[in-house]
């Protein structure tokens, strides 16, 4: 199993980098099975500017293969971060037969101490990488957790739903996927 990390603007890096090794076919048939877990992310602080139109062609692609799990979890806690937002819909690019991602949240309030979580509720930065630190009580996500063993992310969140308060309204003025 390859599982690849994109945290806050690294996950839009992902997206591209994922989608270009898939269309190349660089990938060998029977090889590891990719991961793809996107945290903390800002796809629509990119995908929303006008000439876009590569990064939003790659989260079309992405989103609909079924070569890579993709996991994204953010947090409502997280200001620097679009929580909960389906970077994908919200892109207005999602396809009909969209696979992925699994949008859930790491849930600060419910995963961190309420000490812990008054200690770091104005710290946005801190906060925004609590998604790599422990939690005071790892809940569904917990990064140690699910980077360590041999299970993938597909297995782990094979039943898992989306959490209910996903965003997944097309938002962007800017759809184009021309390149």
């Amino acid at each position: 199993m390859v599982r690849v990390v994109g945290h806050s603007s690294g996950a839009h890096l992902a997206v591209t980098i994922l989608a270009n090794l898939l269309r190349q076919n660089r990938l060998p048939a029977n090889g590891p099975k990719l991961n793809f877990l996107s945290l903390g992310q800002v796809v629509p602080m990119v995908s929303f500017l006008p000439k876009a139109d590569g990064l939003r062609a790659d989260l079309h692609y992405l989103s609909q293969s079924e070569d890579v799990f993709w996991l994204d979890v953010t947090a409502p806690g997280d200001g620097c971060a679009f929580a909960l937002c389906d970077p994908v819909a919200v892109s207005g690019v999602a396809p009909e037969n969209q696979t992925g991602p699994l949008v859930i949240s790491a849930a600060f309030t419910q995963t961190l101490k309420p000490e812990t979580w008054a200690s770091l509720r104005w710290r946005f930065f801190r906060l925004h990488f609590q998604y790599l630190c422990a939690f005071d009580q790892p809940g569904d996500y917990d990064y140690f957790r699910i980077s360590a063993g041999p299970i993938t992310l597909r297995e782990r969140y094979a039943d898992r739903k989306p959490s209910i308060s996903r965003i997944d309204i097309p938002a962007s003025r800017y759809t184009s996927m021309a390149a």
